[in-house]
């Protein structure tokens, strides 16, 4: 691992003791990567994720941090949800740069709701200038209903398996219509009703809306990694962004680049697609 030394770090977050580890080279950079974890997981990652990245980065002179969130892996607490993570990533922050101190900047790399914390998070500390987030979750009930029907139900009228298996008197029509019916009449209800109904929180405004808000006032630059192998993740960040022209208007400002994997599942769990990520990563940090 060209001599990356991988430490292991206790430290608080208030009151709560979280662990961490930090993968430091021999002569680290001023820039340095924090691996946020996203969903109910740890500081591996799915397939090993996030030490494979980690140990890649550290390789090629980036020191990296990846810890446990409270209340996941082996940190302490009751988890919290992704929105309610900001006190950790300023701790692991902090901690981050006292065993690397010439580390002056920080990226924050994230996949689905770790990407989404990001955003809350990343404007309101300067010490961040870069974030690189995956599959962004910006879910809503209404967004999920429509993401099943546009990406699921649609493509699979041109799917020459299904109409095999309608042909073959395998295909249960009955309980794909029920199915498709409730999707849809949850998206008729929560349109009904309007989008300030859908994700809300004590602002009014439903999540995709908040998350363009961090976008917004986040001035360093963004990277966006986007799969699209039957992942409605991303099909639904697509659908948000197509929707709406001030995701529109984000997206094309020069800070910000997009990069789809229409071939990758979400995690992106296949080798040659995990080293996609860790080479377009890489290759964006080399740039900032």
């Amino acid at each position: 691992m060209a001599d990356c030394r991988e430490l292991p770090r206790v430290f608080h977050s208030g009151s709560t003791e979280l662990i961490g580890l930090v993968h430091l080279p021999p002569n680290p950079k001023s820039t340095g990567v924090l691996i946020v974890v996203g969903g109910p997981q740890y500081r591996v990652g799915s397939h090993r994720q996030f030490v494979l990245l980690a140990r890649f980065l550290c390789e090629n002179g980036y020191a990296v941090m990846r810890f446990d969130y409270t209340g996941m892996g082996d940190s302490e607490g009751h988890s919290a949800d992704f929105e309610n993570t900001g006190n950790d990533i300023r701790a692991s922050i902090d901690v981050f740069q006292k065993q690397v101190p010439g580390l002056e900047k920080i990226v924050i790399w994230g996949l689905c709701d770790a990407a989404s914390a990001a955003l809350f998070y990343s404007a309101g500390d300067a010490r961040v200038i870069g974030q690189v987030l995956l599959n962004p979750w910006v879910r809503t009930e209404e967004g999920q209903a429509r993401a099943y029907l546009k990406h699921y139900y649609l493509q699979r009228l041109f799917d020459k398996s299904f109409w095999k298996k309608l042909l073959s008197g395998r295909f249960r029509p009955l309980a794909s219509l029920s199915s498709f019916l409730e999707l849809a009449g949850k998206l008729w209800r929560r349109e009904g009703a309007g989008d300030s109904q859908a994700g809300n929180t004590a602002t009014g405004k439903p999540l995709p809306e908040r998350m363009a808000d961090g976008l917004d006032a986040f001035r360093g630059r963004v990277l966006f990694i986007l799969s699209g192998n039957n992942d409605y993740v991303a099909d639904e960040f697509r659908d948000v962004v197509a929707a709406s022209r001030r995701w529109q208007r984000l997206m094309r400002r020069g800070n910000v680049r997009s990069i789809d994997f229409p071939e990758a599942n979400h995690t992106f769990s296949r080798h040659d697609w995990r080293r996609r990520v860790e080479e377009e990563t890489l290759a964006w940090l080399n740039n900032l």
